[in-house]
């Protein structure tokens, strides 16, 4: 291997990490680190491609590897975690839930690897499952805020279906930007401080409460964009039948 495929693929394996910690937590009954670590995973995994891109160390190896960190990390602890936290007394409908939001995460990744060579864009298709596991992380330390301990937190069978809706969101052919292929090329380096600046400053107010609302506005705005393509689909028929 490279030396400079070696950085890259080690914070890759640092997002891996962090899942199998996410894993062990959660067997422990420690539901919040398990959820922390999650988080964590996703800051490694959101700074692994940019550091090879800048490298110039980009490879099907890395690519490969990050996929399967991913499912570790992105679909297994986190369906784990939703699983120990509050589908295990649902029986059979809780257990298949969890495996049907890991097997849409490997459904996920597998059409990603194909498409990221096909298709580049500035728009992901389908929910990412990094995405996805912040949303669930998110929520159990959202819970944990406003409750103190997210292992008395009853909930409604209602609230099983989030798992459902994000394991049909992953799989969906609804559009979802990509914040990994950012262009910030003709855009002053004063202004990205300044954007940089005051996304920490909004989460940092209220972090229990800002990452949870922030997952789960990314994961309504894929309904949001579609919503938007297909007005502007009729309004193009109706101009063009004019």
């Amino acid at each position: 291997m490279k030396k400079e495929l070696v950085v890259p693929n080690f914070i890759t394996i640092m997002a891996l990490f962090c899942g199998f910690y996410s894993i062990i937590a959660t067997e422990k009954g420690d539901y919040d680190f398990a959820a922390y670590a999650i988080l964590a995973a996703f800051l490694f995994d959101g700074i692994d491609g940019k550091i090879a891109r800048l490298m110039n160390a980009t490879s099907d190896f890395g690519i490969q590897l990050d996929s399967l960190s991913d499912l570790v990390s992105f679909g297994i602890a986190p369906a784990i975690l939703l699983y120990k936290w509050l589908l295990m007394p649902y029986g059979r409908l809780g257990w298949m839930a969890a495996f049907l939001f890991v097997a849409c995460g490997a459904l996920r990744l597998a059409r990603f690897n194909i498409q990221t060579k096909r298709i580049p864009s500035s728009f992901f298709i389908g929910l990412p499952i990094p995405a996805a596991a912040g949303l669930i992380a998110s929520s159990l330390i959202f819970v944990k805020h406003l409750t103190g301990n997210p292992a008395n937190f009853s909930i409604s069978i209602s609230y099983v279906f989030m798992i459902y809706i994000l394991a049909f969101l992953m799989v969906s052919n609804f559009p979802y930007f990509s914040f990994k292929k950012i262009d910030f090329h003709g855009i002053k380096t004063f202004n990205i401080m300044v954007i940089f600046v005051l996304t920490i400053f909004v989460v940092g107010l209220y972090p229990e409460m800002m990452l949870f609302l922030l997952f789960t506005l990314y994961a309504l705005s894929g309904l949001l964009l579609s919503l938007l393509k297909v007005k502007r689909t009729k309004e193009t028929l109706e101009e063009s039948r004019v």
